[in-house]
């Protein structure tokens, strides 16, 4: 079993950045894919970025493409989320998941665990 908790959300100004962070506990969170998603009020989950167990390869969004950059410490049980060029759109709760196949998905129901969230507000 595999609890994750994320931080590092907060208000911040549209041009501004954050990092979020989700820490894992339990579990081989090394070999574990790990996703960000995010949901803003009435609308859908949406898939932000992924990236696998070697965390190679990871991949983005096309609307967060070139500004956020996903990463992880392994040693840690950590993976990052850089968000740059934030803009009042990002505005959202933040979740990261994770999913014992090693693979990183852009489907929420691929995923076994879930953080609480963080909340991330981008004002204009």
């Amino acid at each position: 079993q595999v609890q994750l908790v994320e931080s590092g959300g907060g208000l911040v100004q549209a041009g501004g950045f954050l990092r979020l962070s989700c820490a894992a506990s339990g579990g081989t969170f090394s070999s574990y894919g790990v996703g960000w998603f995010r949901q803003a009020p009435g609308k859908e989950r949406e898939f932000v970025a992924g990236i696998k167990w070697s965390g190679s390869n990871p991949y983005y969004a096309d609307s967060v493409k070139g500004r956020f950059t996903i990463s992880r410490d392994n040693a840690k049980n950590t993976v990052y989320l850089q968000m740059n060029s934030l803009k009042p759109e990002d505005t959202a709760v933040y979740y990261c998941a994770a999913n014992p196949s090693g693979i990183a998905y852009s489907t929420p129901g691929r995923y076994d665990y879930w953080g609480q969230g963080t909340q991330v507000t981008v004002s204009s």
